[in-house]
């Protein structure tokens, strides 16, 4: 689903004459702050403004880290500093519900960010904030670092080159950016548009590096070449790249050729015009390119009949030392074709940990090349996996093949003969496989030479150094493998297991916290449809972003993202469940009592769900699957981090709460600030203070799961996201002695449109009522505390209804105490902590003498075991069966 709002609030820009030229100090090079591989989830702000900085969310990623915040009454901007350093403020966003700025640039170890703001013309330090963040080193593994390098303005530490130039592109500035550079006579000239920029460099041997950032969401510029942003004999050292999660190319491309040292990364491509070319396209002559983190979504239909979903989305041709990482394809008809009839063997080139997310074909389709794939996810490919032709040599190692049609192909043999042909008659290549997974019902499988030695899909090696023997030919054109892979050629890599693979591109791959896009496939349908998904071609021509200003023209506010009050759990009381529903299904309005609201935050980092990718927490170690399994909270947990020497947890609790840590074995231990503390049946809770804390090794143990919060906090999950901070309000009754008490809650929760109006207990039921999304979207309910349970079959259809505040759910038979309520549903899993639930009051007649339960239900408030429940609506009273 789609988490960016259908109107958007007019962009207010800064001034933006000569923004282009930056050149601070910031470590070994300039303002050193690079674009980011590591994902979390959303902006989750609350909207108030406050007096001081509020930083509602941090995090470090790949050479980058980012800070969230409230608006500080009567600020009119803020500046923030990298370790001391003052970042561009053009790095600095306001949307509708918090400030971010993003840190680029910082090598891999910990770092402060500090967050001032400006009042009255002058810095007020005394309501500043500072958050301290780990980073880790961008993968440069792959050709694209063999015999040079390919960071384009960037060190392979991460940090800026000192002479970079950095320019700042938005949509507002793009054709007005003005940078003064030297031209290929080596004078200094006043350059405008950043096209005309890019022109500029062409076979310009006088102008240093320069790293290009584009901000928000960009439609075409006035000048490109051909429709696309044109990269044309560039040596001098160029990054192209995004800031944050929304930097977008929408409605054009970016083609790169006779080019060196470029690298291209954390930007979303979609909607490019297929005449025009492809999202990305490396066409001729190009070595040491880097394209990662990027999002490649459809493009516009072309005349062709496999132009459907638009042109290649990341295609290379006659280019060496190329490596393509990290990217996530959604649905692309055709992704990499990687090479052309005039190709050579001497053409070297890496695909590793992209995600081909119910893409179609070409991941890749190679001609002559030789090409290095290994650590990729095909998750659901309606056609086929990788492809060889014309003497291709294509080494496939460690894959994960989920429901991929065919996943390795050689033109004109083995199953190609089985489709009828899918590479226009092309004589074959060789691949060469070695620990891939391959699974899914809808997948066909692949052919080993050792089964058929004619009509084989690859050579199967019994090891990665394993040659493939010179009598291993194709059936068509006879060619052989070059063994490259064994070769000098070869770059030092370590490949994770396709399982670990599969959780690392999950969690890393695409733009930053995967990006403001949101969608979740239907594998029932997507794993074997090639059609357009026309719904996800309608939210990609619909996309804004949702940026407010960037660099200046701030306000001193910020309001919900949403046009409701967020803060107010139901309309009629903010103490009650949803006034739509009917009178039986609320208390009575004179006995329930009003709750007092209190800000809190929860953090949970869940290893089965979202492995060690965290907004919040910054995990070093190891997974395992093979560790056994934890029933906590209402789920059962399956993978869980190892605690081992290497394993490390760091996290800056913005206040003082407590850490709860669920273990695989009864004693685990821990140590917390090098103190070691040991878990009471699997569970260890401990207060902690506000400000930075480490978790490592104390003895071997597993951990499952974690989380830190207050009483009454909640907390959002994304799919196969990290777990986002949030902002909410949680509310507690002290009711009258003669009256029913209730716990209530509301929450400011606006992610991917989804947001909780009211939830809270009252006579033995606990209830949620969430806005954003209808009853379809919901696939689960569960809950814990006193006792702990799940939604299924009939309960699950019918307790939770749409009303028209949004979808209600109601669980009926919870005995009374505290309880957490969590909610699965296509747009993620949305948790409440802190319910209370009050027992029935069992006074009178009705109950003396009687212990059985009156009714259905035990004295306690749970359901009978023998019962039968049948649910009644207007629409079945006749007919219920």
């Amino acid at each position: 689903m789609i988490t960016m709002k259908a109107n958007v609030m007019k962009k207010t820009m800064a001034t933006l004459m000569a923004t282009a030229a930056v050149a601070t100090s910031f470590g070994a090079g300039g303002l050193n702050y690079a674009a980011v591989p590591f994902w979390t989830a959303g902006i989750i702000a609350n909207a108030e403004s406050t007096s001081t900085v509020s930083v509602t969310a941090s995090a470090g990623y790949a050479e980058g880290a980012y800070a969230e915040w409230k608006a500080v009454s009567g600020a009119s901007g803020y500046n923030v500093y990298a370790d001391g350093n003052k970042i561009d403020s053009m790095l600095i966003r306001q949307y509708a519900s918090c400030f971010r700025a993003d840190a680029l640039g910082l090598k891999a170890g910990s770092h402060t960010l500090k967050i001032v703001p400006i009042i009255s013309g002058k810095e007020d330090t005394s309501k500043a904030a500072s958050v301290n963040v780990s980073t880790i080193a961008h993968d440069r593994s792959g050709f694209a670092f063999v015999n040079g390098s390919a960071s384009g303005a960037y060190n392979n530490d991460g940090t800026l080159k000192s002479n970079a130039t950095v320019v700042y592109v938005t949509n507002a500035n793009k054709d007005s950016v003005t940078v003064t550079l030297p031209n290929k006579s080596g004078t200094s000239t006043s350059i405008k548009g950043v096209q005309n920029i890019i022109t500029n460099l062409k076979s310009n041997t006088k102008c240093g590096p320069v790293c290009i950032r584009f901000i928000g969401n960009i439609t075409d510029p006035s000048t490109l070449s051909s429709g696309d942003l044109y990269v044309d004999t560039v040596t001098c050292g160029l990054t192209i790249e995004g800031i944050g999660t929304d930097a977008t190319f929408n409605g054009f491309g970016c083609v790169i050729k006779n080019s060196s040292n470029v690298e291209v990364r954390n930007l979303g491509f979609m909607n490019c015009n297929s005449s025009e070319g492809d999202n990305v396209g490396l066409q001729q002559k190009n070595d040491h390119v880097w394209v990662h983190h990027c999002d490649m979504f459809y493009g516009d239909a072309g005349s062709d009949a496999d132009q459907a979903k638009g042109d290649g989305a990341l295609d290379t041709k006659t280019s060496t030392y190329i490596t393509h990482s990290y990217n996530h394809f959604w649905d692309s008809g055709k992704c990499n074709l990687q090479g052309m009839k005039s190709e050579t063997t001497e053409n070297y080139i890496t695909y590793h940990h992209n995600w081909y997310d119910h893409s179609d074909s070409r991941h890749p389709r190679i001609r002559t090349c030789s090409v290095h794939i290994y650590n990729n996810y095909f998750d659901g490919n309606s056609k086929y996996g990788v492809g060889v032709t014309l003497g291709a040599s294509a080494f496939v190692e460690n894959n994960y093949f989920r429901n991929c049609k065919y996943p390795m192909l050689i033109s004109k043999q083995g199953s190609d003969d089985a489709t009828g042909g899918t590479f226009s008659g092309e004589n074959g290549g060789i691949i060469k496989s070695y620990n891939n997974t391959v699974t899914g019902d809808k997948t066909k499988g692949y052919v080993t030479y050792q089964k058929d030695s004619t009509n084989f899909d690859a050579y199967e090696a019994s090891s990665k150094t394993e040659k493939v023997p010179s009598s291993v030919k194709a059936k068509q054109g006879g060619s052989t493998y070059n063994n490259f892979d064994t070769s000098s050629v070869m770059y030092s890599y370590t490949a994770q297991s396709p399982e670990a693979a599969v959780e690392t591109v999950k969690a890393n791959a695409g733009r930053v916290q995967g990006g403001d896009f949101k969608w979740t496939f239907n594998n029932s349908v997507d794993d074997e449809s090639y059609a357009v998904n026309t719904a996800l071609k309608s939210a990609l021509k619909s996309y804004k972003d949702s940026i407010k200003a960037i660099g200046s023209g701030f306000s001193d506010s910020t309001t919900p993202s949403s046009s409701s009050s967020s803060s107010q759990p139901d309309s009629s009381s903010s103490s009650k469940p949803d006034s739509s529903s009917s009178s039986s299904s609320k208390p009575d309005s004179s006995s329930s009592s009003q709750g007092s609201s209190s800000s809190s935050a929860t953090y949970v980092q869940d290893f089965t769900a979202n492995g060690t990718s965290s907004s919040f927490f910054s995990i070093t170690g190891n997974l395992s699957t093979s560790k056994g399994s934890v029933n906590y909270g209402g789920k059962t947990l399956t993978q869980c981090l190892k605690m081992e020497s290497a394993t490390s947890i760091s996290f800056n609790a913005p206040s003082a709460g407590t850490l709860t840590l669920v273990f695989g074995e009864s004693t685990g231990n821990i140590k917390l600030d090098g103190n070691k503390l040991t878990a009471s049946n699997g569970v260890l809770t401990t207060s902690v203070s506000a400000g930075s804390h480490t978790l490592t090794k104390a003895d071997v143990a597993n951990l499952f799961y974690m989380s830190l919060g207050t009483s009454g906090g909640s907390s959002y999950v994304q799919p196969s996201d990290p777990i986002s901070t949030s902002s909410t309000s949680s509310t507690s009754s002290n009711n009258d002695s003669s009256s029913s008490s209730q716990g209530s809650s509301s929450s400011n929760i606006n992610i991917n449109g989804v947001k909780i109006v009211s939830a809270g207990g009252w006579n033995e039921t606990l209830y949620m009522v969430l806005s954003g999304m209808k009853d379809s979207d919901v696939t689960g309910v569960s809950y814990s505390g006193p006792v702990s349970g799940s939604l299924k079959g009939d309960d699950l259809t019918y307790l939770v209804r749409d009303s028209s505040n949004g979808v209600r759910i109601d669980i009926p038979g919870v005995p009374a105490g505290k309880y957490s309520l969590s909610v699965n549903t296509s747009k993620g899993t949305i948790t409440q902590s802190g319910l209370e639930v009050n027992a029935q009051d069992r006074s009178g007649y009705a109950h003396f003498n009687y212990t059985a339960g009156v009714g259905a239900y035990n004295d306690d408030g749970t359901l009978k075991a023998n019962a039968k429940v049948i649910y009644v609506t207007n629409d079945n009273k006749d007919k219920v069966t």
